[in-house]
């Protein structure tokens, strides 16, 4: 609610882990907010999770795609899709057009901040099962 897209929420909640300050992290997830570009097609807060856990486990690729399934499937789980425009069904979120004012009322009818919470947990619990 600072003003931050949902992947850069996410990757920026990372940051000290991964040896990033917080405006470079910023910088880096800026163009995977609402789906990649306000496009609406995988959640930002799980293309930043990746992210995440490519830092964490690369460079071995076949660990690092299987963490990026699990916190995939535990999304999932929990939200039933990991495509941004199927998580806003029902809202008035709608692919490109100008981005809204962030307020009160914006936030109250977007699951987006719980989405970045629950991205942010999943990557937490996995990381303690490291």
């Amino acid at each position: 609610m600072s003003g931050c897209n949902c992947s850069q929420a996410v990757f920026a909640a990372c940051a000290d882990e991964l040896g990033l300050d917080e405006e470079t992290a910023k910088k880096v997830a800026l163009g995977l907010g609402g789906g990649v570009g306000r496009m609406r097609e995988v959640c930002g807060t799980v293309t930043a999770a990746a992210m995440v856990l490519g830092m964490r486990h690369g460079p071995d690729k076949a660990a690092a795609y299987a963490k990026v399934q699990e916190f995939c499937a535990a999304f999932k789980a929990e939200t039933g899709s990991i495509v941004c425009k199927e998580l806003l069904s029902g809202t008035d979120a709608t692919q490109g057009g100008a981005p809204e004012a962030r307020t009160e009322t914006y936030y109250k009818k977007r699951p987006c901040v719980e989405l970045v919470k629950l991205s942010v947990s999943i990557l937490e619990k996995m990381k303690e099962a490291l």
